[in-house]
């Protein structure tokens, strides 16, 4: 199941299927996991400004402004977490905590879908103007025009900012397909968000699987 990208001068992306035992229903997230949303916890990674300005201006290429309601979604994560919707007794499911605290720590944005209910092939590319897509169960939309995007057979169904409602995982999620949107002005910070994320899936009693990007 590669992924097709269309040529960027900044994006540095990995991606990898995960494949769980279970139904996510079934499966809670270890405490271990959820610990990484407390500030007591010490994580392998950390962001600071640097990231954060590097990862605004990956998304301001193809005319994207990451802003206000539009902030990446590494950066709505640390408000997330101050206002209490997340923490060390509070997550969604094993795939979206384990996607969140990465992003949290790392500061780089995580999109993680549910591979069964999108249709590859897959490409990673661009959006062109007017494209929009609802992001939660009350049928919210977000415009992504200009944005990076992960797109299916249907259309685009993740990104760096907020991923489709579409694809979004469930209780009875089996497969995730989980892309970081890392930038080459970091060098080697996709890598270690990888690995890192790579050694909760494998503690958590995961099989992952690496997906190819081809440029």
């Amino acid at each position: 199941m590669p992924i097709a990208l269309s040529p960027h001068p900044l994006l540095d992306p990995v991606a990898f299927v995960t494949r769980y035992p279970e139904p996510l229903g079934k499966m809670p997230t270890p405490p271990a996991v959820l610990a990484y949303f407390g500030a007591e916890t010490t994580a392998p990674l950390q962001t600071n400004p640097e990231v954060k300005a590097a990862v605004r201006e990956l998304l301001r290429h193809g005319g994207f402004k990451p802003t206000g309601r539009n902030k990446p979604a590494s950066e709505y994560l640390i408000k997330a977490v101050e206002k209490g919707w997340f923490g060390p007794d509070k997550g969604i499911n094993l795939a979206v905590d384990m996607c969140n605290v990465v992003s949290l720590r790392s500061g780089l944005p995580i999109s993680v879908v549910d591979a069964d209910r999108a249709k590859p092939p897959w490409t990673v590319a661009v959006t062109p103007p007017d494209t929009s897509y609802p992001f939660n169960p009350a049928g919210q939309v977000i415009d992504i025009s200009g944005l990076l995007a992960l797109h299916d057979e249907l259309g685009p169904c993740g990104g760096p900012v907020k991923d489709s409602q579409r694809t979004k995982t469930d209780d009875q999620t089996r497969t995730t397909l989980s892309i970081i949107w890392g930038t080459q002005a970091l060098p080697g910070r996709t890598a270690e968000a990888r690995d890192w994320y790579l050694e909760l899936c494998e503690t958590s009693g995961l099989r992952t699987e690496d997906v190819p990007i081809h440029r």
